[in-house]
């Protein structure tokens, strides 16, 4: 079988460089094609040798429509409204599109939904084992300890990060919601300041610290009467998130179309 073929949408940026480093350095597959946006000051330049990986012989490169159209998949870790810009070209091209973008709205979901009926999209808020594995957990002692344990998620990231809560949050916050049977958009607790009142019963808060350089914490505490069961990931390494997009790429080959997670990717069950 063929090696696949990706495309790195951002490749000038830190995690597009992890992505072209991580493309690299996994068997299976080869960087065809790394995009930056017009003017930026990375075009032209050799996409490998950028993320001190080698030289890949593929330049930095603007012109979206010729990338997708010799890839197989698109790796894609950038903001939301170039997310739904590509979540379309992907689905016209048909060509897997494995989204790592952080900070989706239900609009943004929306356009995935819609990308889906056509091509593979693997969307998660993080694609670290650890975390998906994590999230497993969380689900399973949702589903198991009832609403005599408040849930509170606390998450840190370095001081540049954008959105809040992360998406790793919100990953284990739906897990979590899923483990109750509940919404959690209509189950969550955000920004507490104030004379705020008694905290819900059955709601699901979150806490977003910023700061240093940290790549990623994340706790989720089962807090009860007089017990506390807590859940920690900590990442050390930007570059496990990178390894698991291509690894989730790679799993996207002979796939029907459909929307799927990293839980399918590692086949963690509920």
């Amino acid at each position: 079988m063929s090696e696949m073929r990706l495309v790195v949408v951002g490749a000038a940026g830190r995690m597009g460089r992890m992505l072209v480093k991580a493309i690299h350095e996994m068997p299976g597959c080869q960087l065809s094609g790394a995009l930056e946006q017009p003017g930026s000051l990375a075009l032209g330049q050799d996409a490998g040798l950028l993320a001190s990986s080698g030289k890949a012989l593929v330049a930095i490169s603007d012109n979206v429509e010729s990338a997708f159209a010799a890839a197989d998949a698109v790796l894609d870790f950038t903001a939301p409204a170039a997310t739904r810009q590509f979540a379309r070209l992907a689905a016209r091209h048909h060509i897997a599109h494995v989204v790592g973008t952080t900070g989706l709205s239900p609009e943004d979901h929306a356009v995935l939904d819609e990308a889906a009926r056509d091509t593979v999209v693997v969307q998660a808020g993080n694609m670290s084992l650890g975390v998906n594995l994590l999230a497993a957990l969380v689900r399973r002692a949702a589903r198991a300890l009832d609403e005599g344990f408040d849930i509170e998620i606390v998450e840190m990231h370095h001081r540049m990060k954008v959105d809040a809560p992360s998406g790793t949050a919100l990953l284990l916050g739906e897990a979590a919601a899923e483990g109750r049977a509940i919404a959690l958009e209509a189950h969550s607790e955000r920004g507490r300041d104030g004379i705020t009142g008694a905290r819900q019963p059955g709601h699901i808060g979150f806490a977003s610290l910023r700061g240093g350089t940290v790549t990623g914490e994340h706790s989720v505490i089962f807090a009860g009467d007089g017990e506390r069961i807590e859940f920690r990931h900590i990442a050390e390494d930007r570059g496990l998130f990178a390894k698991g997009a291509v690894k989730a790429a790679l799993w996207t080959r002979g796939r029907p179309p459909g929307r799927y997670s990293m839980a399918d990717v590692l086949e963690i069950g509920a």
